[in-house]
């Protein structure tokens, strides 16, 4: 895997540009993320809970979400002059699911969210990433700081392939989200390029 500058027809370098998608249910913290992580104000669609969601919406849990993403979230990391990241948060609700396509086109890989109080709303975004054959991690929000189950036991109640793997993370620390990201290439790497892998590990 080379992450050498390209070169532009007019001989301009321009740098490497990796996408990465922040995926799970409706109000797990990718809108939180996303923002902890970018280096810009974001870009948000994030939009007011109406009346109309009433049924349609499960917020059960999701201590007192006001808004929700109806497109998407968007950041940037510039990681050294010639490597960029550009994140992009995908909507949690089933009616939203079209979009995911176009957003998923050309991603690295992905991180799940996953809260715990809700696990069974990662589902979706894990059967989406195995289908497409997309590298993923799985990552468990933290919420309030703390975290009543363990790895191996999340991993085995979402009932993951053996490799993927899952860490924990609090969405609203830019270190902690970070280190989240860096797991995911890990990952990729290790799945493109096993012997690279084991040599950086």
């Amino acid at each position: 895997m080379d992450f050498a500058r390209s070169e532009s027809p007019g001989g301009v370098e321009v740098p490497l540009a990796l996408k990465i998608l922040i995926a799970g249910g409706f109000g797990a913290g990718k809108t939180t993320m996303v923002g902890s992580l970018s280096e810009i104000p974001t870009l948000s669609t994030e939009e007011v809970l109406s009346d109309v969601g009433i049924g349609i919406d499960d917020v059960t849990g999701t201590d007192r979400k006001e808004t929700t993403t109806v497109a998407m979230d968007f950041g940037r990391i510039t990681l050294k002059d010639d490597l960029v990241v550009y994140l992009f948060g995908t909507p949690g609700q089933d009616r939203f699911w079209f979009l995911w396509d176009e957003l998923a086109s050309g991603a690295l890989g992905a991180v799940v969210l996953a809260d715990t109080r809700r696990l069974t709303d990662c589902f979706p975004s894990i059967d989406y990433f195995e289908r497409q054959g997309t590298p993923f991690i799985v990552a468990v929000n933290c919420f309030h700081n703390t975290q009543e189950h363990s790895v191996g036991d999340i991993a085995t109640a979402l009932d993951l392939d053996p490799g993927v793997p899952v860490v924990l993370v609090d969405a609203r620390d830019r270190r902690s989200s970070r280190d989240a990201l860096v797991r995911l290439v890990q990952h990729v790497l290790r799945l493109a390029a096993p012997e690279f892998a084991a040599r950086h590990a």
